[in-house]
Formats: structure tokens, C-alpha cells, sequence
């Protein structure tokens, strides 16, 4: 084994920083979040975030739920792992609900 110098060090680092900047990001947006529906809970229960920001929920339970804000956004009965998403453009607070379980709730804080 060839011992490691200083110039094969600063070429491989080199390397991995080109690499690391040219290839595009794979992950979500900053800027989305997830609320994940399990043992009848939303959790987190609240939560605050910015304006433009796009919330999914996924259920992770074995029995289906909804996602209801009055007036503002309703999904449809979501199965296990079935996903809702909303984008919430204004600020203001958001309370939701589970229409099949009602006493499931959750708060939206957007600033």
C-alpha cells in the first residue's frame, strides 16, 4: 500500500468538493414538512412554518383517516400510507381534524 501524500490528498478532496457542487440536490424542498398520522395521532401535533411551505401528511396506521381544516383543505380517506398534501400560502393558524375520529387534532402555525 502506497503511502498517502499531501498532493493525492488535496486532489481527491478536490475531487469529492467538485462533485459534491455539481451534482444536483435529491432531496425535498427545505422548506416541506411532514406530519406523519399513527396510533390515532397526528404527530407533531403542531407545528409552524413559513408561508409557501407544503405539509404532507402520511397515515401510518392501519385504519383509515382524513385531513380536514373547515373552509380551508380536505383530503380524501387516506389508507395506510396514503399521502395529503397542502401548500399553505397565508398566514394565520390552521386547525385540522380527523373527520372519521374527530377527537384527532392538529395545529398549523404559518408565519
Amino acid at each position: 500500500m502506497k503511502p498517502l501524500n499531501r498532493r493525492d490528498f488535496g486532489v481527491d478532496l478536490g475531487l469529492a468538493l467538485a462533485t459534491a457542487i455539481l451534482l444536483p440536490a435529491t432531496s425535498a424542498r427545505a422548506d416541506d414538512m411532514e406530519i406523519h398520522i399513527d396510533n390515532f395521532v397526528f404527530q407533531p401535533a403542531e407545528l409552524k412554518i413559513k408561508a409557501g411551505t407544503t405539509v404532507t401528511w402520511t397515515n401510518r396506521d392501519d385504519i383509515p383517516h382524513t385531513v380536514v381544516s373547515a373552509g380551508k383543505f380536505r383530503s380524501k380517506t387516506l389508507d395506510t400510507d396514503d399521502k395529503f398534501s397542502f401548500t399553505f400560502t397565508n398566514a394565520g393558524d390552521y386547525k385540522y381534524f380527523c373527520s372519521l375520529h374527530p377527537h384527532m387534532t392538529g395545529m398549523i402555525k404559518v408565519e
